[in-house]
């Protein structure tokens, strides 16, 4: 018996010996490796790109602006200023002469005189009448006419202030007065000559701030925002650094064919003067396609995938093909970048999270 077990038992340890001897064989540095795949990358192109800045013409105006006119018509007598001079706030820059105002203002005030002296005079007999019917002297209907007509005569006092009121400031209109300190920016009518209600007269500015419109095409508007800053060019010396300036309006879309919608850009104090050309540089943003090439695209079950290589791995990532353009393709993804490395030679022969060799 004990010869039949002992070349078992060397057999059984001879092969269990070959078995350790191959697991060793297997986990030396040159059997690891085998298993780094050699594969070529391209780049993920696209992201934010910007265009050539386009420039927009423009005037320089004062922030604060009014064109002046009369409230009531009349023959423009005098105009105590002239073009370019400065005025403050409440000086008096013209008068219009009309023939009626100042009669329909007298008018009033003795209309209204007349009427107190009446209403004063209805309250005393009302007064006395009250104390005479107390003793039985005079009838309660009598003692209601007496203050129906004094209550008429009130009533009636109060219209007549108000036509005095309305007159007065007629009269006060004919005198055209700065509403702000500013620059007389312009003189529309001359002395003698005949000025209608609401005829523009004057324009006034004031000094305090600078600003330009600029009127640009509606595809541009989703490239501005408010305060926005922009990039304005002096016409005049054109080697003079651009100012600075901040949008403040932006004008609604319009449903008109090319149709031009006005930007208002803010300027800096004491940078361009009123009336100078400017530019407004207005530079469109958008956003470029996001493409792989087509060789990285591998078809798996049910969707298109690419291997995105970082830190020596290969792992895939799902995407949406767009189109085709040239030799690239135009992807949607929410996990590719830009400036990623995607695999497009040695996919075939890769698995997710298999390390690489770039070549």
């Amino acid at each position: 018996m004990t010869s039949f077990r002992t070349p078992v038992a060397f057999i059984f340890l001879a092969a269990f010996g070959l078995f350790l001897s191959g697991c060793e064989t297997d986990d030396t540095p040159e059997a690891s490796a085998r298993h780094v795949v050699s594969v070529r990358v391209s780049d993920v192109t696209g992201g934010q790109a910007q265009e050539i800045t386009l420039r927009f013409s423009g005037i320089v105006r004062s922030t604060q602006r009014a064109t002046l006119t009369f409230q009531v018509s009349g023959t423009l007598k005098e105009r105590a200023v002239e073009l370019g001079q400065t005025v403050a706030a409440g000086d008096v820059l013209a008068r219009v002469y009309n023939p009626a105002l100042e009669p329909a203002r007298d008018s009033a005030s003795a209309k209204l005189d007349e009427l107190n002296t009446r209403y004063d005079q209805a309250k005393r007999e009302w007064e006395r009448s009250s104390r005479l019917r107390e003793r039985g002297v005079v009838s309660e209907q009598s003692l209601e006419q007496i203050a129906a007509r004094r209550d008429s005569l009130k009533a009636s006092v109060a219209t007549a202030r108000a036509a005095l009121a309305e007159a007065t400031q007629l009269l006060q209109e004919s005198t055209l007065r700065a509403p702000f300190g500013g620059r007389v920016e312009a003189l529309l009518v001359e002395r003698d000559e005949f000025v209608a209600a609401g005829q523009p007269v004057m324009r006034l500015s004031s000094p305090e701030g600078k600003e330009v419109e600029a009127r640009v095409p509606a595809y541009l508007l989703a490239h501005v925002s408010l305060d926005q800053e922009v990039p304005v060019w002096s016409v005049q010396n054109r080697s003079q650094a651009p100012v600075t300036g901040s949008v403040v309006e932006i004008a609604q879309a319009g449903a008109i064919r090319g149709e031009l919608h006005p930007i208002l850009v803010s300027l800096p104090i004491n940078t361009l003067e009123a009336g100078e050309p400017v530019e407004v540089g207005i530079t469109p943003v958008r956003e470029s396609a996001i493409t792989v090439p087509l060789l990285s695209v591998i078809r798996s079950a049910g969707n298109m995938t690419v291997f995105r290589v970082r830190d020596g791995v290969a792992r895939r990532v799902p995407i949406d093909v767009e189109r085709v353009v040239g030799e690239r393709v135009v992807v949607r993804t929410g996990e590719l970048a830009p400036g990623d490395q995607v695999v497009y030679a040695g996919t075939t022969r890769l698995a997710d999270g298999d390390a690489v060799e770039v070549r």
